[in-house]
């Protein structure tokens, strides 16, 4: 069985995380996805360390299941080279500065001419309107932009504090697939192409839906609460006699099935507790009232009590304890691929299951201009246009560069 996008062929202009990031979720979903490089490559080949047999590990997890070409869009011929290539696509990727693509004669207005049903996602810092629309953007500016960082840490008088993980570089690579597919189902029932255009700024506003709504409703902007919840209590990390758990009893029968399971049902009865804006107004209290409770057992304990009552609630986890759950595992978001330099290479796994199209990761990550050749013969051209491309550095290929 062939993945969902089987059959759609998406040149991906970008480089370090969000548009690869969209370019991998197109790619793990079927589609033929040729990441054009650089010269001297995606940045994040130079994201070292750590690296496997001097690859670096952080491009290799952003470009898995891509093919790989190098052009210089300097010349004249790289630019030629790549204009064939748009010409044949059906999803292009750029996460380029407003107007490159413009200087390179590549501007979308130019290539819908001869590809009118060519989709074009754009994914930028700020968006392509807007008085930002010219600046460059980073995960870190986005998310102290997008309000993330003023709801993120320990509490109010903390320092700001950015999600671990680049939140808003993710998301905006995960908008821009599901812009992209959008279009592409527009495209197949009227042959129309168009562009999509989103931002790592919209990408971290995104994930204010809760604190935009009471911001809304009261006109006062919500600060951090380290691990709780702005709307419900409990719904937190609290710390055992060994190791932390998170509760999730965020509505009124699991907060009864709670105070049941850990053997205190006269915080059911508090005055202070009954009601869940009770507890949201008394959270310091209730915490205090908790915490030496559940003081009383190792993690492991109450996880296997709370799992027999069914209380939602669950381990803090570190990255690797992660990749060994067994629910990961099953889930089948730890795969391993074979790479012709780094060897066998764990990676992640498409986090999307489809019934009757499954998407998969079957290809490691490209080497600098491993899939040069190969594509430009696919675009027609001759042996001796591609040795001349050799020549000159106009292309580069594996082993050339």
């Amino acid at each position: 069985m062939e993945g969902p996008l089987t059959g759609c062929r998406v040149v991906e202009l970008a480089h370090i995380m969000a548009g690869p990031v969209c370019g991998l979720m197109l790619a793990d979903m079927g589609a033929d996805v040729i990441k054009v490089e650089k010269p001297t490559g995606d940045d994040t080949r130079r994201s070292l360390p750590p690296d496997i047999e001097g690859e670096s590990a952080a491009f290799m997890m952003m470009n898995r299941n891509k093919r790989g070409v190098v052009l210089d869009l300097k010349t004249e011929d790289g630019k030629d080279a790549l204009r064939r290539l748009l010409m044949k696509a059906d999803i292009v990727i750029e996460n380029y500065r407003r107007g490159t693509m413009e200087k390179l004669g590549l501007g979308y207005e130019t290539l819908r001419k001869d590809n009118p049903g060519l989709i074009l996602v754009e994914i930028s810092g700020f968006g392509r309107t807007g008085p930002y629309a010219d600046r460059a953007g980073f995960d870190l500016i986005a998310q102290g932009m997008s309000g993330l960082m003023s709801i993120t840490g320990e509490g109010p008088g903390r320092p700001p504090t950015k999600v671990g993980a680049p939140l808003s570089d993710i998301t905006a690579g995960i908008l821009g697939a599901l812009g992209a597919v959008s279009a592409y189902v527009n495209r197949l029932k009227t042959g129309v192409g168009q562009r999509v255009d989103t931002s790592l700024f919209e990408a971290g506003i995104t994930h204010t839906y809760w604190q935009s709504a009471i911001a809304f409703a009261t006109g006062v902007s919500p600060t951090s609460m380290g691990s709780a919840h702005p709307l419900n209590a409990p719904y937190q990390a609290f710390e055992t006699a060994e190791g932390w758990i998170n509760i999730g009893a965020a509505n009124q029968k699991n907060w009864e099935k709670l105070t049941d399971l850990i053997g205190a049902p006269e915080l059911a009865e508090d005055p202070r507790f009954v009601t869940n804006a009770g507890r949201m107004d008394n959270r310091p209290d209730l915490v205090a009232a908790l915490t030496p409770v559940f003081k009383q057992r190792t993690a492991a304990e109450w996880l296997a009590i709370f799992e027999e009552g069914g209380l939602p609630a669950g381990p803090v986890l570190s990255i690797t304890d992660m990749h060994k759950d067994p629910q990961t595992q099953a889930r089948d978001m730890v795969v391993e691929v074979d790479h012709p330099v780094a060897g066998a290479v764990k990676s992640l796994g498409l986090p999307i299951k489809f019934s009757e199209t499954p998407g998969k990761v079957t290809k490691a990550a490209p080497l600098l201009g491993q899939h040069t050749e190969e594509v430009l013969r696919e675009l027609g051209l001759s042996d001796d246009a591609i040795r001349t491309m050799a020549e000159n550095g106009s292309a580069i290929f594996t082993g050339t560069g």
